[in-house]
């Protein structure tokens, strides 16, 4: 089914239903924007947000594996160098934070230039799986999760930068500023769990625990004092986010996913 009768289709089953676009939304996890934009056949919208719209309208639909062309739904590349890259970030992460620890108490057990290739691996790491996030938000719509990712894409490149400045000059050192650093990580991921927790009518208890995990570690992380005890909900946390990457990326490709085992 083409637009504009998709759109028609699902203004008809919608108004046969007695439901304002306000209500369908809230069923779906859209917003109504989106909603006004393919029922006026404006926007061609993909596989899943297609079949979602018609489950809540107790409608039955067949090519659940493709889109509104016609065309088999297939991931973005993005998405899948996005689970790579979360695999290399969280154990490089582990080794960088230890590595940090050391450097601040001024007895390194590397030079300071393996430490800045470490330090450059895990933020970028990081950020190509909070793209592939960003990415995913275009097929599961979360409006707080999309402004907390650029948020803390954003705050990785302006550390990122501060890092390679105490490293490689005099103006500071990483001590000066560790603690606020620490903080502001704490505080943006606090602000990624809430963000999570918007998929809890979609996913349930998966996208709750998450969400309950990053926020969990990231008042500990802002407080300061409980840092090192962040480490285990934020390693849960990731941990559920790398599972949830993977399950998503297979609702929108079906066959076409990556087979992970």
């Amino acid at each position: 089914m083409k637009q504009p009768e998709l759109g028609k289709k699902i203004s008809e089953l919608r108004k046969a239903k007695g439901m304002t676009q306000e209500e369908l939304v809230e069923k779906c996890n859209l917003n109504v924007r989106t909603v006004q934009r393919i029922e006026a056949g404006e926007v061609t919208p993909r596989s899943y947000t297609i079949k979602t719209l018609f489950e809540a309208l107790g409608y039955q639909w067949e090519n659940q594996e493709e889109n509104a062309e016609g065309v088999k739904a297939k991931p973005s590349p993005i998405l899948y160098a996005a689970i790579g890259a979360s695999i290399l970030y969280f154990f490089l992460s582990m080794f960088e934070i230890g590595l940090e620890t050391e450097f601040i108490a001024g007895e390194p057990s590397i030079n300071t230039g393996a430490f800045a290739w470490i330090k450059t691996g895990s933020y970028l790491f990081y950020v190509i799986f909070l793209l592939g996030w960003v990415k995913l938000t275009e097929s599961f719509p979360n409006g707080i999760l999309k402004i907390a990712l650029w948020i803390m894409i954003g705050a990785n490149v302006i550390w990122y930068g501060v890092d390679l400045i105490a490293m490689f000059t005099t103006a500071f050192n990483l001590g000066d500023y560790y603690m606020i650093k620490v903080s502001s990580f704490g505080f943006l991921y606090a602000f990624l769990g809430l963000g999570y927790l918007g998929y809890k009518k979609q996913f349930s208890s998966i996208a709750t625990i998450m969400g309950a995990l990053l926020m969990v570690a990231g008042a500990l992380m802002f407080t300061g004092i409980g840092a090192f005890l962040a480490l285990i909900p934020w390693t849960l946390g990731e941990i559920v986010q790398i599972a949830l990457m993977i399950y998503l990326i297979q609702k929108i490709g079906g066959r076409n996913s990556p087979e992970f085992t």
